[in-house]
């Protein structure tokens, strides 16, 4: 269905009726262009729109239907129960991603210093400073812009994250050490059809795929990893979803022990890690 020309006139519970894409996503869009909330929407359902109102809705329209991200039109994503900034500059989080926030949070003793590498928007970092106050938070990111919206999202969310311009660990200090070093890196395999399709089409690439066999960032990682975790630290990554037997092999390589997966709520094996010796 293609959007109206013009909704100049029309009420918004019209507006809901007609739009050309999924009612969720009306919501959404309608929402955004009025500045307004989803209440407003139901009890302001007989207001009518002006044309500057239907000019904007069309506008937001025409480039979701160009398959353009929600997240990226409306400027925001939700993360485990934060509200985040997100732009082309940054990957959406994603639900799937909330697994690797609590396995990192069980495995943080009180007050100790957590990594998240590449950490984008700032989603994981952000998620367990907010949760955990008493953890010691760093992130890094290769991007200086993604930076930027990760420092943003952290001022937002009132936490405190040391953030850093780094490729991997190259920033960090030689004698710096973390109980729980996280990361959702780069992993989908250079070439993948995926890649051209739906979300990702919108998103950094790089930070999609290592423009290899899609496991070059999560060896750089586990490799260098014992050299910045505390004896007994932990190690959590996410990756792919025919991934975990690959990553699970780097691991025990390492020297990591209690090397497992857990699944999401897919039933994908979607994280693994390892415990430093």
């Amino acid at each position: 269905m293609e959007p109206l020309s013009s909704y100049a006139g029309c009420t918004l519970a019209t507006v809901l009726k007609t739009a050309p894409l999924d009612p969720l996503e009306n919501r959404i869009l309608l929402c955004h262009a009025l500045r307004i909330t989803r209440v407003q929407l139901i009890t302001q359902s007989e207001r009518r729109l002006d044309a500057a109102q239907s000019e904007a809705l069309t506008a937001l329209y025409a480039r979701r239907l160009r398959g353009e991200p929600i997240a990226y039109i409306i400027g925001q994503r939700e993360f485990y129960g934060l509200n985040l900034r997100v732009t082309p500059d940054v990957l959406i989080p994603r639900p799937d991603t909330e697994l690797l926030v609590e396995l990192a949070m069980e495995r943080l003793p009180q007050g100790a210093a957590l990594l998240d590498m590449g950490t984008g928007s700032g989603a994981i970092a952000i998620a367990i400073a907010h949760t955990r106050p008493d953890a010691v938070v760093t992130a890094l990111d290769a991007s200086a812009a993604a930076l930027a919206i990760a420092r943003e999202n952290a001022t937002t969310n009132q936490v405190r994250v040391t953030l850093l311009e780094s490729d991997w660990y190259a920033a960090l200090p030689q004698d710096q050490r973390f109980a729980v070093i996280a990361s959702n890196p780069p992993y989908i395999v250079a070439g993948d059809v995926h890649l051209s399709q739906g979300d990702l089409r919108f998103e950094p690439v790089d930070a999609l795929t290592d423009h290899a066999d899609g496991l070059t960032d999560l060896r750089s990682i586990i490799d260098g990893a014992p050299g910045h975790l505390l004896p007994g630290g932990w190690l959590l990554m996410e990756h792919g979803y025919d991934q975990a037997a690959a990553v699970r092999g780097l691991l025990s390589g390492t020297g990591f022990k209690e090397v497992r997966s857990w699944r999401d709520l897919a039933g994908i094996e979607r994280v693994s890690g390892g415990r430093l010796a």
